[in-house]
């Protein structure tokens, strides 16, 4: 028996460190310790039992309802909505006596071309970790735990399982991390999956500045680290570094390699005692009660459609052609209108336990109308294109408005490989192209999880609703929109560029060689397009109603030194009920780092009667002024001028309001050494103006002027070291003298601390 624990062996302990199966961890009867259930998600009960099950969505699982994924849900920038949807799967997963269910997916949209970019909310790291928190809420307050990931810096498919992500720290900070911070530091998740990736050249399930010193030390994360399948590769270390569970099981393979690690004195048992407490911490917080609860599938299904609804984006909507208050005739085309595509592949696929047709659907809200139907494109390639796009023509030709379902399907994204490109297959872009041709009006649904491009055929139709992948019940909810039983409120959470050529990434994804570099560094989607002023089709932020509001009266209160509250004025000013996204941006003044133009620091969704109006208020904590400074290793805001701003969406800002900030004053200005730049040299705050004089010591006033008192000369020298400019002075600079100022600037470091 181990001291540490008299109710468990080593090898009893060591065993509850990997799984049972595919889906469960090891029980230790005698101790009374159940084995952990986790499963699938994130927007969809996967169920699977036993050794029959798999972490690929290949075999069958349990009927369950499929909620929009998360490129939908993150559209709807509604926390409420979010946690709605999280609850609603903590039902199902309490159901089946589940106790970890495998969500949300809050990694960033680094490229469009990430074949798993269905499963993850956004571009920007608060969006994800607003609504990646509110999930985590809804979901645990039934009782299920969370398993947030995939941590960290899992951005693309292409070598997944052993690609470095190579990213500096300032990136991961502001960037790759903060929506993980977020969501552990605000809804305390039950647990956290270590991704398949190596970050920096550690693979995220042995890395223990990730799962140590940030999750841990730093945030305080107390629950349990969990790896992805299969993507542990030194047990041993990865145990130190601090990922808890293994899954699937190995055979009791690794758990040997772990025990015999104590006994070897490689490997302290106190380490294995707290990843034992720690399972049996979520076992109880988490474990499913004798009375499981039946689920109502049909009022899920609802839910369903009603979330789906809010999520959908009204890109384009000329001359009002939408909603379709009252037509005589449409034609409806495409075989997404019949079969609807709405999740996407790999092991999140769920198994339905019902599915909109989106015609019956819209004719069900049209009984006046009359509505022919087109197939107009096959997605399995064996029908005849020219000819299902003649049927096409002539049904639009017919019609007061055409109606187009185009998409991607299934095969074109899915977990495991990346997309190679954002088109959409050239059969439907000539089939819009030709509809359009013959149409009096032309609407567009899309389909899709990943961003696809609108080029070819965008100035040709007179709607676009962009309906992402809208879970089982998208039939309804794009029904409900397209006839105004809905009003649109969905703005986008990633940027739809006009080519794959203009995004910040294209020149770095998918990497080479095992490794990504991730040389766009901070300036990962808008940030980029919006600093160096590059057109995109549509912005983040974007998004049409079929009402209008007016955004009036903003001012900055309660400011301090480092926080502030938006206040503004929302008014409904049309003739419709609706819901408005209210969009707060920082831009900062120049700081010592590359910084974008602006970014995003608050967001409020408010909804309004016509002529109905509510003040919002919005608050600024420190982190939305400041930086990650990585010489100090701590967040840093700088001294100036910000302007916060309101927007329609990044691109489109409305109003703003300038406040003066000190910044933050350096208890301990840097150390000077010969290695230190020139420039570092002329600005440092104590020794500055002495290392001025020491370099024209001996010149006249004018030829001060003319040296290094002259901007343009300092200016020249700035990025040089000291030790290479003493190279080229004419006049060395005494020993004695550089000593006594580099003395001087580490003295007064000291004496201020």
């Amino acid at each position: 028996m181990s001291s540490h624990d008299p109710g468990l062996t080593l090898d009893e302990k060591t065993s509850l460190l990997s799984g049972h199966d595919m889906w469960t961890s090891k029980p230790v009867e005698h101790a009374g310790i159940p084995g952990l259930v986790l499963a699938d998600g994130p927007h969809g009960l996967r169920y699977q039992q036993g050794d029959a099950g798999d972490h690929m969505g290949v075999h069958d699982s349990a009927p369950a309802t499929c909620l929009p994924p998360a490129v939908a849900l993150a559209s709807s920038w509604d926390p409420q909505l979010v946690g709605r949807a999280g609850e609603t799967l903590g039902h199902e997963a309490r159901a089946h006596g589940v106790n970890v269910l495998l969500g949300p997916g809050v990694n960033i949209k680094r490229s469009p071309l990430c074949g798993r970019n269905f499963e993850y909310f956004s571009e920007d790291p608060l969006v994800a970790g607003v609504l990646g928190a509110a999930y985590i809420t809804g979901l645990q307050s039934t009782g299920v735990g969370a398993c947030v990931k995939h941590f960290a810096a899992n951005n693309q498919e292409t070598d997944r399982m052993r690609v470095s992500a190579d990213v500096d720290e300032r990136t991961l900070r502001e960037i790759y991390l903060p929506a993980f911070e977020r969501v552990v530091t605000q809804a305390q998740p039950a647990s956290v999956m270590a991704a398949y990736n190596k970050v920096n050249g550690v693979h995220a399930t042995q890395h223990h500045w990730l799962l140590t010193q940030v999750l841990r030390d730093e945030w305080g994360f107390d629950g349990l680290v969990v790896s992805d399948w299969g993507g542990v590769q030194d047990r041993v270390a990865a145990v130190a570094a601090g990922c808890d569970l293994e899954m699937p099981g190995t055979g009791g393979r690794t758990d040997r390699q772990v025990a015999d690690a104590v006994r070897s004195g490689e490997l302290d048992e106190a380490v294995v005692d707290r990843v034992v407490a720690r399972l049996r911490a979520l076992i109880e917080a988490t474990g499913s009660s004798d009375e499981k609860p039946v689920i109502d599938f049909a009022a899920h299904h609802i839910v369903a459609r009603e979330l789906a609804a809010d999520c959908l984006v009204l890109l384009k909507n000329d001359r009002d052609v939408l909603p379709l208050t009252a037509p005589a005739s449409l034609a409806v085309i495409g075989e997404f209108a019949r079969s609807l595509r709405y999740q996407g592949g790999g092991s999140s696929h769920v198994n339905a336990a019902m599915v909109d047709e989106p015609l019956a659907e819209l004719r069900a809200l049209l009984p006046e109308a009359r509505i022919a139907y087109a197939q107009g494109f096959d997605t399995s390639g064996a029908g005849d294109a020219s000819a299902l796009r003649a049927e096409a023509v002539a049904a639009a030709s017919k019609a007061e408005v055409a109606v187009v379902y185009a998409g991607l399907a299934e095969v074109d994204e899915s977990e495991g490989f990346d997309r190679r490109h954002i088109l959409l297959p050239a059969e439907q872009v000539e089939l819009i192209k030709a509809v359009a041709a013959a149409a009096r009006r032309t609407v567009v649904v899309l389909l899709n999880g990943g961003v696809v491009s609108l080029e070819g055929w965008h100035d040709d139709v007179d709607a676009i609703v962009e309906a992402w992948l809208p879970g089982q019940a998208g039939g309804g909810a794009i029904a409900d929109v397209l006839t105004g039983r809905v009003n649109p409120s969905g703005r986008l959470t990633e940027t739809i560029p006009f080519r794959l050529n203009d995004t910040p990434s294209v020149v770095n994804f998918p990497g080479e060689a095992g490794h990504v570099r991730y040389g766009e560094g901070v300036m990962v989607g808008y940030r980029y397009y919006e600093t160096y002023d590059v057109a995109v089709r549509y912005p983040f932020g974007h998004g049409l109603s079929y009402t209008r509001f007016a955004h009036d009266d903003l001012e900055l209160a309660d400011v301090t030194a480092d926080t502030a509250i938006v206040r503004l004025r929302v008014t409904n000013i049309g003739e419709r009920f609706g819901k408005d996204v209210v969009q707060v941006y920082v831009s900062a003044p120049q700081r010592p780092v590359s910084t974008p133009a602006r970014e995003l620091r608050g967001f409020a969704k408010v909804a309004l009667d016509p002529g109905e109006s509510t003040v919002v208020e919005i608050p600024l904590d420190r982190r939305a002024f400041a930086y990650y400074d990585i010489t100090e290793g701590e967040w840093t805001v700088a001294r100036g001028t910000y302007r916060v701003q309101v927007g329609r969406s990044a691109h489109e800002i409305e109003a703003e309001a300038e406040v003066e900030l000190p910044g933050d004053a350096r208890e301990h200005p840097p150390a000077l050494t010969l290695d230190s730049t020139v420039g570092e040299w002329f600005s440092h705050p104590v020794v500055g103006e002495a290392f001025t004089e020491t370099l024209t010591a001996g010149s006249t006033d004018e030829e001060a002027e003319k040296s290094w008192k002259n901007p343009a000369i300092r200016a020249m020298a700035s990025h040089m070291t000291l030790r290479l400019l003493l190279v080229y002075l004419p006049e060395p600079i005494p020993d004695e003298r550089l000593d006594e100022l580099m003395a001087l600037s580490t003295q007064r470091a000291t004496t201020t601390s």
